[in-house]
């Protein structure tokens, strides 16, 4: 049968079962039916700066895009917006983050074409003003989410909230985090006003007071996700005076019917607290971050979680009371947990690893950033291991004694990896990163900057790995080239700061990986500014950055 007596609708079904994303690249190329038919599979796309002016085509090529990221760019957006509005698109969601203010013009003339524009974020916004609030709510009465945290220059008041909750009657979920000027006034016309909502998150808005919440929650007890911090006031000289919880706060938290996340970080909380929070509506929690919380105890966490079997995501950061031996205590609640965050908790050691990995069976991620791996533990003999085949991300980055045994012991019993970053982690060598990848086939992303890795001798292919990160390591020419060979489905590469590796090793790299879309070459002593201009000459479709960024491998 040939290509074009097959229904496309079938075609577009074996390439959905094929996966989106890269995989579509190299059948675009197959025939321009394919290429058509690719096109419509594309829902997403972040737009770079190199690209802005192909963006009027690359809108009409990918008629079915819901989601575009304008984020990653040092543009105005105003003209871009024009474009967009032009284009005929059904957007449902919009990044325009990290600009220097929002164009008014442009988002009236965006809201009077995209009207089904469910998802709105404007995080990062150099100077915010109730203004834009009043027209983000009158062109996109239908949003359903919008973000508008952390603006450098916030000159949002109660006024711009009460408006905005007054016109977005569908609103599910909103982020006002870092709008220092608001008080209880916004969090109480939010949650009377905005009857659908679910989420919010209100972080370093030191104005709305625990009393303001607490009234909040009697207001909105079908919340399923809270997020916000308790500050922790400083006194006079270095030291900080911790808040004590009010007594309507902690009775407010068992009022709660459905929460499903919560996220405390950086607050000061108690166990009275905690127990508040596992005796309301704790039973449904599946997300919990309690990172750099203070005035809690191991007795606070340890019930809350026995209550709340449900948690699927939960992080710890810089809880620094946690050892070997309470992970140990906890793991036998978290049977339904997928993703852990331990980083900066200072005394645990290789144990922790194995207990998470045996007890925990659904266990996919796992951060033990900055802690005492590499020490052993009582539970690293040989009896202690089980192989957990649904790890497939692990993060130990600056886990300074962190060697080759203890990480060859590690992965030998996550076989699934596909995500390994071991920033930092100087004890790590060129060989111990080989034995890595004869027992992790499935490895896709390998981050290795700042590592001992020099040396780079491997006799097999390692087909999977799409992105490598060796910024700030020692490698020669030599290694580069035997990566080069082995690794021949790079799509992105980081060699920033690799300050013995030549122009002649670059070229290896680029012809030998024929895929790849993105190089770092910043601060590579050896490769002249005058090699980096060719390359972005004879290389367009090549991206060569000072600071790798996700890659739109598709585009």
């Amino acid at each position: 049968m040939h290509v074009k007596d097959f229904p496309e609708e079938c075609w577009e079904s074996v390439f959905r079962f094929l996966g989106l994303g890269h995989h579509l690249e190299s059948l675009s190329m197959v025939c321009k039916q394919f290429l058509s038919i690719t096109n419509r599979l594309l829902f997403s796309l972040t737009v770079y700066d190199p690209t802005t002016p192909l963006l009027p085509r690359l809108l009409l090529r990918f008629p079915r895009l819901k989601s575009l990221d304008l984020s990653l760019l040092n543009c105005h957006h105003e003209g871009l917006l024009h474009q967009i509005s032009q284009s005929g698109l059904d957007l449902h969601l919009i990044n325009l983050s990290n600009q220097r203010t929002l164009s008014v013009d442009g988002l009236r003339e965006l809201g009077s074409n995209m009207k089904n524009l469910k998802v709105l974020i404007c995080s990062n916004i150099g100077s915010l003003r109730d203004s834009h609030l009043v027209i983000i709510a009158y062109c996109f009465p239908f949003l359903e989410e919008l973000d508008i945290s952390f603006p450098l220059n916030s000159q949002v008041s109660d006024f711009g909230v009460l408006r905005l909750s007054s016109m977005l009657e569908n609103l599910l979920k909103i982020n006002i985090s870092g709008n220092h000027l608001i008080t209880d006034k916004s969090l109480f016309y939010l949650c009377q006003n905005c009857l659908s909502l679910e989420e919010i998150s209100f972080f370093i808005c030191f104005k709305i007071t625990q009393t303001g919440i607490a009234s909040a929650i009697s207001l909105r007890p079908g919340l399923k996700s809270i997020s916000f911090n308790i500050e922790k006031k400083r006194i006079h000289g270095p030291g900080l005076t911790l808040t004590p919880i009010d007594l309507n706060l902690i009775d407010s938290f068992k009022s709660f019917k459905r929460l499903t996340a919560l996220d405390l970080s950086n607050s000061v909380i108690s166990d009275e607290f905690l127990f508040a929070v596992a005796e309301g509506g704790g039973l449904l929690l599946e997300k919990l971050t309690l990172q750099d919380c203070c005035n809690c105890t191991f007795s606070g966490i340890s019930y809350v979680l026995s209550k709340c079997q449900s948690v699927q995501c939960l992080d710890l950061r810089k809880v620094d009371f946690l050892t070997d031996q309470c992970i140990s205590k906890l793991s036998v609640f978290l049977l339904s947990l997928t993703t852990i965050n331990l980083s900066g908790c200072c005394q645990l050691t290789n144990s922790t690893f194995f207990i998470l990995t045996r007890n925990c069976p659904l266990l996919c991620e796992i951060k033990m950033e900055r802690t005492y791996l590499g020490v052993e533990g009582e539970e690293d003999s040989m009896r202690d291991f089980v192989v957990n085949p649904e790890v497939k991300k692990v993060y130990l980055g600056d886990n300074v004694l962190l060697s080759d045994a203890s990480l060859i012991k590690f992965v030998s019993i996550c076989p699934s990896l596909q995500l390994l970053d071991i920033i930092g982690c100087e004890g790590v060598s060129g060989e111990g990163i080989v034995e890595v990848l004869k027992r992790c086939s499935e490895i896709r992303h390998l981050n290795l900057a700042n590592t001992g890795m020099k040396v780079f001798e491997i006799d097999f292919e390692v087909s999977k790995l799409e992105v490598l990160n060796l910024s700030g390591s020692k490698i020669e020419d030599e290694a580069l080239s035997m990566i080069s060979r082995r690794c021949s489905g790079l799509l992105l590469l980081n060699i920033q700061s690799c300050w013995h590796v030549t122009a002649k090793g670059v070229v290896e790299v680029v012809e030998n990986c024929r895929r790849l879309k993105e190089l770092n070459l910043k601060n590579c002593r050896l490769v002249s500014d005058d090699f980096v201009a060719w390359l972005e000459f004879s290389k367009p479709s090549l991206r060569t950055v000072a600071t790798p960024s996700d890659v739109d491998v598709y585009c």
